[in-house]
C-alpha cells in the first residue's frame, strides 16, 4: 500500500490550505478540514497522521469527544486538542439549527441523553426561538457529584444574547434519584420569576439519570 504524501509533498492546488482559498470550505473533504483546523504536525508526527486519527475517533460512537480523547493521540497537545474542541463547539453553537420544533419532553431530552451517564452534576440550558426551534444548547456549570451551583443570572445571559423567546433547564442526578432538592425547587421558582420579567419564558426543568427524568412542568411545580 503506497505511503500518503505528506502536506508539502503536494501540488500547491491539492494542498487543503490553498484549496480551500480557491475553492472554498465545501470543496474540502473531512480529513482535509481536519488538517486546516490541526494546523501543523509534531515533531515526530505529520499534520495528515493525526488528522487521520481525530477523524477516526470522531466516527467511533461508543467514544465521547474530549480533550482526554484527543491527548492521546499521538502528536496532538493543548493546543491543538483546545482548536478542535472549539471548532466543533462553535459550529454547534451557531452553525447547526434545528429545522424541527422542540415540542414536547421527548424532543427536550432527546438533545439531553449526553448529561445521562456524568458523574458530576451538568447543568444544561437550551435556548429556543419562537417557533420553539433549538438556538443553542449549553453547558452552563460543572459541579460535584452531588451539588451544582448556578445563579439565574448565568443562564439568562446566554439566553438573551441568544434573543431566546423561552428556555428549557436541565441538570443530571449521578446518584440515580430523580427526586428534586429543596434547592432545585428554589432554583425553578427563581428562574421563572426572572423569565418572567425578562420576557423569557422557562418551559421546563428537568432532572435527568441514567434510567428516568422528573419534570418540573408535569409536577405542576412551574
Amino acid at each position: 500500500m503506497p505511503r500518503a504524501k505528506r502536506i508539502h509533498q503536494l501540488p500547491a492546488a491539492d494542498r487543503p490550505r490553498e484549496k480551500l482559498h480557491k475553492k472554498g470550505a465545501g470543496a474540502l473533504s473531512d480529513f482535509e478540514l481536519l488538517e486546516v483546523i490541526i494546523g501543523k504536525g509534531a515533531p515526530t508526527t505529520d499534520v495528515g497522521t493525526i488528522a487521520r486519527s481525530v477523524l477516526k475517533l470522531i466516527h467511533k460512537d461508543d467514544t465521547e469527544l474530549n480533550f482526554k480523547a484527543l491527548l492521546a493521540i499521538k502528536g496532538i497537545n493543548t493546543a491543538t486538542a483546545g482548536r478542535i474542541l472549539a471548532s466543533v463547539e462553535f459550529a454547534r453553537r451557531y452553525l447547526i439549527k434545528d429545522a424541527e420544533p422542540l415540542q414536547n419532553i421527548r424532543d427536550f431530552l432527546a438533545r439531553l441523553d449526553d448529561i445521562r451517564t456524568k458523574q458530576q452534576e451538568y447543568v444544561v440550558c437550551l435556548s429556543l426561538d419562537g417557533g420553539q426551534r433549538l438556538i443553542a444548547k449549553r453547558t452552563v456549570t460543572v459541579g460535584t457529584l452531588d451539588a451544582a451551583i448556578v445563579h439565574p443570572r448565568e443562564i439568562y445571559a446566554d439566553a438573551i444574547a441568544d434573543r431566546a423567546a423561552s428556555i428549557v433547564i436541565a441538570h443530571n442526578h449521578p446518584s440515580g434519584d430523580t427526586k428534586p432538592s429543596h434547592k432545585d425547587i428554589e432554583l425553578t421558582q427563581q428562574l421563572s420569576a426572572a423569565g418572567q420579567l425578562l420576557g423569557i419564558t422557562l418551559r421546563d426543568h428537568l432532572i435527568i439519570t441514567k434510567t428516568g427524568y422528573f419534570s418540573f412542568k408535569q409536577h405542576h411545580l412551574l
